[in-house]
């Protein structure tokens, strides 16, 4: 999501919890609620740390996904970068090799990366791609030295199409709909437990639920951004293959 989007999320938020607040301390005296908080209490106890533990372990994961998929992208733009030097050793399709892996690292920034924002299964790269196996397959081998770097471009290649695969499925995969529904009920709760929950000093309760609605939402917020790593307001930019194309324009 955009960061205006977010914003929007958060005010509307805010907003809610500040009104059921306000409708309970209309239709639900403070006093009376006072008076029973050792009933509310446990409850908010245990809804509160149960779910606290669930939110924090699934920002901990979404965030570990995310960091994931932006290694994921530095080993392709590294594999793709190692090919190109690999070129050097074969003469004769050293051209095809390194028009190529040029073509492929243009199509991923121009082609991929904003087809991948909107949600997309890019193809353009995956063309390049299978031209450049076919490239390495028949190439012609005449020297030792050659041979070995035909089988470590060739491994390279292998290790590039295996990133680019995970880069199309890390786009592909969302936050299962059952672990949403647990989060946005979980929330709701707290919240709403927070909100019944009697003080004496209302702008101190009003405070309270605030804080509390502000802290989650944000978390909240934070794992959707990042559930997705090539979409949205927090996302895996491009930046080691425009890398890589600065490096093979600057190789002789």
């Amino acid at each position: 999501m955009s960061f205006t989007a977010n914003m929007v999320i958060l005010i509307l938020a805010l907003a809610a919890s500040l009104v059921f607040t306000l409708v309970m301390n209309r239709l639900w005296p403070v006093e009376r609620r006072y008076a029973e908080s050792d009933q509310v209490g446990w409850q908010l106890s245990v809804l509160g740390t149960t779910y606290a533990v669930t939110l924090g372990f699934m920002l901990y994961t979404g965030w570990g996904d995310f960091k994931a998929a932006e290694l994921n992208v530095e080993l392709e733009a590294n594999a793709l970068r190692n090919i190109y030097r690999l070129a050097q050793a074969l003469p004769h399709d050293r051209a095809d090799i390194e028009r190529l892996t040029v073509a492929y690292a243009t199509e991923v920034v121009e082609r991929d990366w904003p087809e991948m924002a909107r949600g997309g299964m890019p193809e353009e790269s995956h063309e390049v791609n299978e031209s450049l196996w076919k490239v390495l397959l028949s190439a012609v081998i005449e020297k030792p030295m050659e041979i070995t770097a035909h089988d470590h471009a060739l491994s390279e290649l292998s290790i590039l199409t295996q990133h680019r695969r995970t880069r199309l499925l890390d786009n592909k995969y969302e936050l299962p709909g059952i672990f949403w529904c647990v989060l946005l009920v979980g929330g709701m709760l707290t919240i709403a437990s927070v909100s019944i929950f009697g003080a004496r000093q209302p702008r101190i309760h009003m405070l309270q639920v605030i804080s509390l609605t502000l802290l989650l939402t944000l978390v909240m917020l934070a794992i959707a951004d990042i559930d997705k790593p090539f979409r949205g307001w927090v996302h895996v930019d491009d930046l080691a293959f425009r890398r890589a194309l600065e490096t093979m324009r600057e190789v002789p």
